[in-house]
């Protein structure tokens, strides 16, 4: 699977490692920065271009998921889901990195890199990677509103404010 990545001057040790590993279990790795430390750095641009890479993949076919990080997670998180067709998941455990994929569908998953030990974070991006989605119904219905509020502004029939 192809895997993008990305985080700040917060995760950058992070990524070597994230990288190596992920890259050791057979991964295609794309990192989309920083490559140097700069303690002024600013994550949207990396995290946006990460997940719309994952987009771009999935959408040509490819199977691909993201991955960025940050010192909470939190900005990095909202950076990426502000690309259509994003749905980032801040994970803090492992029950929340399965069900990141198991019931949303997330294509991305945020950690935050100074909440986490690097085996912690590791762990939830590789039980991230293996859960798949669990294709219910309900599940299914819920990501198709989200996607058509993304498009249109509207869910119909359910009564959503402007």
């Amino acid at each position: 699977m192809r895997i993008h990545i990305a985080t700040d001057h917060a995760g950058l040790d992070f990524s070597q490692h994230l990288i190596a590993h992920l890259t050791a279990a057979g991964h295609e790795v794309v990192d989309h920065g920083p490559t140097s430390y700069d303690a002024l750095d600013d994550y949207p641009a990396f995290c946006i271009n990460a997940a719309q890479a994952v987009v771009n993949d999935q959408r040509a076919g490819i199977q691909a998921l993201g991955v960025v990080f940050g010192g909470s997670g939190n900005g990095e998180q909202i950076a990426a889901n502000k690309v259509t067709g994003t749905r980032a998941a801040l994970a803090w455990s492992l029950d929340t990195a399965k069900l990141a994929r198991q019931h949303n569908d997330a294509n991305v998953i945020s950690i935050g890199a100074r909440q986490h030990t690097v085996e912690e974070a590791t762990s939830f991006i590789d039980a991230f990677i293996a859960e798949p989605f669990s294709f219910e119904e309900r599940h299914v219905r819920r990501i198709a509103q989200l996607a058509e509020f993304e498009a249109t502004g509207d869910i119909l029939g359910k009564h959503v404010n402007h």
